[in-house]
């Protein structure tokens, strides 16, 4: 069986694809799990960059069809911060609850109704043999909340609020946050993408 390596030791992640991709003919892998470290500096103007340089260094390090994404929050009245700068938005060794903190502390004073903001994610799926990469996307739009509320996921999921839920993304099951997030959306849009290249390697 072909095997896809997921391009990340985000545990949170991780288990996110793991799931959606569960009906894939393949088994699923991260870089630990084949004793791959390699650190790759992100330093992209789009989430695209920053998604293919992940997706192609470590296809031609694992020989392995790869699939990395990059994710980020957008911030309208922020003028679309953190963006690609999401992970590091609070330092590069900032914790998520130090991220949230910071987010907040720059919207004070912002009020209900001008919080807008949106998930997007941008999935690489890289061939080994060509480095060929593909790419699926998706977004998912709501507010900043005041303060984080729930224990679910991880990242900025405790201070995105879904107003048609009124919960936060982190206040929400898996099943039903998988349904509707940004790399929720990005992934089953890659699973046709992923069907085909991985059918083509079995048929090689």
């Amino acid at each position: 069986m072909p095997a896809l390596l997921i391009a990340t030791n985000n545990r949170g992640k991780l288990a996110e694809l793991k799931l959606i991709f569960a009906g894939l003919p393949c088994s699923i892998v991260s870089p630990v799990d084949i004793d791959l470290d390699l650190e790759i500096e992100e330093n992209g103007s789009t989430f695209e960059e920053n998604a293919q340089v992940k997706s192609v260094a470590f296809a031609r390090a694992s020989g392995l069809l790869t699939l990395a994404d990059d994710s980020g929050l957008e911030v309208e009245a922020l003028g679309g911060e953190p963006g690609v700068r999401s992970a590091r938005y609070a330092g590069d060794n900032a914790t998520d609850s130090e991220r949230i903190q910071y987010l907040l502390s720059k919207m004070k004073g912002i009020p209900a109704g001008k919080r807008h903001a949106k998930f997007r994610s941008i999935m690489a799926i890289t061939t080994p043999l060509d480095l060929h990469t593909a790419f699926s996307c998706g977004e998912c739009r709501g507010e900043i909340a005041f303060e984080p509320r729930g224990e679910n996921g991880f990242g900025y999921d405790p201070v995105f609020f879904l107003p048609q839920l009124g919960k936060t993304m982190a206040e929400l099951p898996k099943d039903i946050k998988n349904g509707l997030s940004h790399r929720g959306m990005a992934a089953r849009n890659a699973i046709p993408v992923l069907y085909t290249l991985l059918n083509l390697q079995q048929n090689r």
